[in-house]
């Protein structure tokens, strides 16, 4: 049970979101210019922050019977939305109007609303290398003479945003590099810093983006399925810089609906024998993930999510010998209308068969924009609250991705259900409120 003064004390150790908080992204296209019109939208009046838990979610604290549920954003000293400013960088140049046109994922008229805010943003010079993205041609790019000092240039743009803003965080909006495993040179921050000198192949563009910004003291947030910072090198330096990373690639679409219901499947120990999952879109990441290798990441990234749920090991009878196959399929008509569907083989008691199908037809960009902003807003929280920024990995933000991150040596949580207790009582503590456990006891007689 909390005490207003537990409360008090426990948020008096947080730093209060004063000043601006600068957003920096690589990779302005789809989602990202999504996200920045949105914010200025609902900034505006225009728009309502649908999709967004730290804008129109409430958190119960303390018994139901006392009937206290404030929105997330009036309990949580979280960050204005008036208060928060972008920059970032990208390959194709032109300003975010442009960009957003070329998205089309808002339309026209709504654009329009908001045009000169958007150009007044131009995205910085990206560093870029064909060999991580093959299906993207590149026309405004850093050049160095190696990884080092190009990841320092990155370092340079981020001192000069900092003239601008009291705070700052940057969080990957760009496309899906190929697959990468951990080498020899993602062990230690010695070997890793020594291979951007050398211009290892196994470091790749998001990996320089990470470095700089946790070099920088600053939180990073990956909304791919990128390696990136699940490497030790960067968990290092997240935990010696108090710099806090997350998980990887955005949960919005298909992956989603998976971490609904197998949940459900597994709590009411229904079997599972197959699940077959498919999509088309035709955004620029459908056409990134019509390559072979880039696929391959983002694989991996969906295919871990069944195995972590049901626990085969533990369930053999009712989940041993699923199968479980992952299909993307880029198909230019549909833009950032995605379309996933699932077939899934279930069974019963006595084992009799049973089956259920998913037609999602989302909006890729739409489902995003409103994890990316909860992200900044709840990484920009975490690096000002002591207790959560010498953590490194932040484990509570497993709400927001295909990949969580966890601590070395302990499986990652997959339900959307735990993650969503995860989050809200990591919010309750760093406050001083008691946790939720539902136990409820004490609501009955003797």
């Amino acid at each position: 049970m909390s005490t207003p003064r537990a409360a008090t004390e426990a948020a008096a150790s947080i730093k209060p979101a004063t000043g601006k908080l600068g957003v920096m992204i690589p990779g302005m296209g789809a989602v990202a210019t999504t996200l920045i019109a949105g914010v200025e939208a609902v900034r505006r009046g225009l728009a309502k922050p649908i999709g967004s838990l730290s804008q129109m979610g409430h958190i119960r604290l303390g018994k139901r019977t006392e009937n206290r549920s404030p929105l997330i954003k009036d309990f949580a000293p979280i960050a204005d939305l008036n208060d928060i400013v972008f920059t970032g960088w990208d390959i194709f140049g032109g300003n975010l109007y442009d960009a957003a046109k070329t998205a089309q994922v808002l339309d026209r008229d709504q654009l329009e609303q908001i045009r000169p805010y958007l150009e007044s943003i131009e995205p910085m010079p990206a560093v870029f290398d064909q060999h991580y993205v093959k299906r993207l041609t590149a026309k405004k790019v850093k050049t160095g003479k190696n990884k080092c000092d190009l990841a320092n240039q990155i370092r340079n743009d981020i001192a000069e945003f900092k003239t601008k803003t009291d705070r700052q965080i940057m969080i990957w909006c760009g496309s899906t590099e190929i697959f990468l495993e951990q080498t020899a040179v993602h062990q230690t921050l010695a070997a890793f810093e020594k291979g951007l000198v050398e211009d290892d192949p196994n470091i790749s563009p998001s990996m320089l983006y990470a470095w700089a910004a946790l070099k920088e003291g600053i939180p990073f947030a990956n909304g791919a399925p990128n390696l990136t910072v699940d490497i030790p090198a960067l968990n290092e330096l997240s935990r010696k810089m108090n710099a806090p990373i997350c998980g990887k690639d955005f949960k919005t679409g298909q992956t989603f609906i998976k971490t609904v219901l197998a949940p459900a499947f597994k709590t009411r120990m229904l079997g599972v024998s197959g699940w077959y999952s498919t999509n088309i879109l035709g955004n620029r990441d459908g056409e990134v993930l019509d390559d072979p290798e880039s696929f391959k990441t983002k694989e991996e990234s969906k295919l871990g999510v069944l195995d972590v749920i049901f626990q085969p090991e533990l369930y053999p009878d009712l989940y041993k010998d699923l199968y479980h196959k992952v299909r993307i399929n880029y198909y230019p008509p549909r833009g950032d209308n995605k379309e996933g569907w699932d077939n899934i083989d279930i069974f019963g008691w006595l084992g009799y068969p049973m089956q259920l199908k998913v037609d999602f037809l989302c909006r890729d960009s739409i489902l995003a924009a409103p994890l990316a902003l909860d992200l900044i807003l709840f990484m920009d929280l975490a690096a000002r609250t002591p207790s959560l920024r010498s953590l490194g990995i932040q484990e509570w933000l497993s709400f927001y991705f295909k990949a969580p991150d966890s601590a070395p040596g302990v499986y990652p949580e997959h339900d959307l259900f735990i993650q969503s207790m995860k989050l809200k009582n990591t919010l309750r503590h760093i406050l001083g409120e008691g946790l939720i456990t539902h136990l409820g006891l004490d609501y009955y007689g003797e």
